[in-house]
């Protein structure tokens, strides 16, 4: 059976990066390969009501203190000793998401998502700004040039509109989410629900 898993994403979510990171080892497992889809966070948020944990957690005593206990835990089960977190928190993603569409339509998006996740949560920089993007893509070996010129094109802007609007008529309202065939599974901690769906899909 053809089985489709998918991993709904973006860059200024470092539970995006974390799933990221296990991803392969559930490739690996299952045989099924996730196809990664950009889908601009802000734009879910906006259209869904929703915000970042950033701001839903504010004056909500111990609440906060515990996702960061859940998110080492996860981070020492799966051997993750490269996260770092980023001192620009939160950064506006739109540029770098867009370059993302870019890089599908060019060829090199394994490695744009690679690279972009790394300077994010590995090598932390402030990527939206405009000079600290292109050093970082040119550090990675990546042609800035094509990146920065092709996120102003109208038709790269209107996939990742497209993208993030099909998101959330897919039932989704953050980042990262997941979908195998129709079912969807929101966040890093439902990674081993996921791998079980995918298990179920292919026995089916």
């Amino acid at each position: 059976m053809n089985v489709k898993a998918e991993f709904l994403f973006d860059f200024g979510s470092p539970n995006a990066y974390l799933a990221h990171r296990v991803l392969p080892g559930i490739e690996s497992r299952t045989g099924v390969r996730f196809v990664y889809v950009p889908a601009l966070l802000g734009g879910i948020f906006k259209a869904t009501g929703n915000v970042s944990p950033a701001v839903s957690l504010q004056g909500i005593q111990n609440k906060g203190a515990y996702q960061g206990l859940e998110m080492r835990r996860f981070i020492a089960r799966h051997g993750i000793d490269d996260f770092r977190h980023n001192p620009d928190f939160p950064v506006n993603t739109l540029k770098i998401m867009r370059g993302a569409i870019v890089a599908q339509r060019e060829g090199f998006f394994e490695r744009y998502v690679d690279e972009v996740f790394r300077h994010m949560w590995s090598a932390p920089k402030k990527l939206d700004d405009p000079a600290v993007f292109r050093a970082a893509l040119e550090e990675s070996g990546i042609d800035a040039g094509v990146v920065l010129d092709g996120i102003q094109e109208p038709s790269i802007k209107a996939r990742l509109l497209s993208n993030t609007e099909e998101a959330v008529a897919r039932g989704v309202f953050g980042s990262p989410s997941f979908f195998v065939g129709d079912e969807h599974f929101f966040g890093k901690d439902r990674l081993e629900e996921v791998e079980r769906e995918i298990v179920a899909a292919l026995e089916r």
